[in-house]
């Protein structure tokens, strides 16, 4: 007869079980999306149907742990041999804002290159960054338009990007741009780029 003693260790195995698969499960997704894999991809080098694929990164079923382990070792793989760097993928037509621009000339050169955020400048050094979301928050809490626009960046500016350097495996990058909006890249001490997340969406 069972007992509910009997069954307690297997219960706490099982759910032991889960949570290390749930744990694994989120690396699939999370490295998938590093790599800028689709799910399609990831089943034709893996070997592992897209639609178990799909089903597991949704947790609407349990895989055999075998599939779970061809999967990371798979992603693993293609990890080890992404040998990108920052230098390789970063915007280098890079020019940045001057510190006493305004914001109205700052704006205009956001929307001109097309980028989201750029780095402030004092001569050759970074001193700050301003993004289309602090221009939005000036904006919203200025009198006007023209009484925000008429403001000098090194006003209103946010604190400098991170630095890294040119040979920054791009697997780093990843785990910065979770916190941050970009990166600065830099080689013998020059600025030639930046790293955005739209900069990563790109990659394949």
């Amino acid at each position: 007869m069972l007992t509910i003693v009997n069954l307690f260790p297997k219960d706490i195995s099982f759910l032991v079980y889960l949570l290390e698969l749930m744990f694994e499960i989120d690396d699939i997704v999370r490295l998938r999306k590093q790599l800028g894999l689709t799910q399609t991809e990831l089943a034709k080098l893996s070997g592992v149907s897209q639609s178990l694929i799909t089903k597991m990164e949704a947790k609407k079923v349990e895989p055999a742990y075998s599939k779970v382990k061809i999967l990371i070792e798979t992603l693993q793989k293609q990890e080890r041999s992404d040998k990108r760097t920052a230098k390789n993928i970063c915007s280098k037509t890079l020019k940045g804002l001057d510190k006493k621009e305004t914001l109205k000339e700052a704006a205009k050169k956001i929307r001109e290159k097309n980028i989201s955020q750029l780095p402030v400048f004092d001569k050759n050094n970074i001193i700050g960054s301003l993004s289309e979301k602090t221009i939005l928050r000036v904006l919203s809490e200025s009198g006007s338009p023209n009484e925000a626009f008429a403001k000098k960046v090194i006003d209103v500016m946010d604190p400098s990007f991170p630095t890294v350097d040119a040979n920054t495996p791009v697997e780093l990058l990843y785990q910065m741009l979770e916190f941050f909006e970009a990166v600065v890249v830099t080689e013998k001490a020059k600025v030639i780029g930046i790293v955005t997340r739209s900069d990563l969406f790109k990659l394949k």
